[in-house]
């Protein structure tokens, strides 16, 4: 069993949803502006974004910073 955290806006929240939530509310373009990555900006999908957010911590939490703004958190 996982601990609780109550303080942690993105617990619960799997890096596919952020992606895909995010790929339909504001576009690839639009992520490709606000985190200038190729997945984003040549030839986007989700799992290749997913591959590479996997592998890549800061490019990862840029795009959950985007996600926090995007959800108003």
């Amino acid at each position: 069993m996982s601990p609780s955290q109550p303080r942690n806006p993105l617990h619960g929240i799997t890096l596919e949803q952020i992606v895909t939530e995010l790929s339909e509310g504001l576009g690839w373009e639009e992520m490709g502006r606000a985190v200038p990555v190729r997945c984003f900006t040549h030839d986007p999908s989700i799992s290749s974004s997913l591959k590479f957010l996997r592998r890549t911590p800061w490019a990862r939490a840029k795009v959950e910073e985007l996600y926090l703004q995007f959800k108003g958190g």
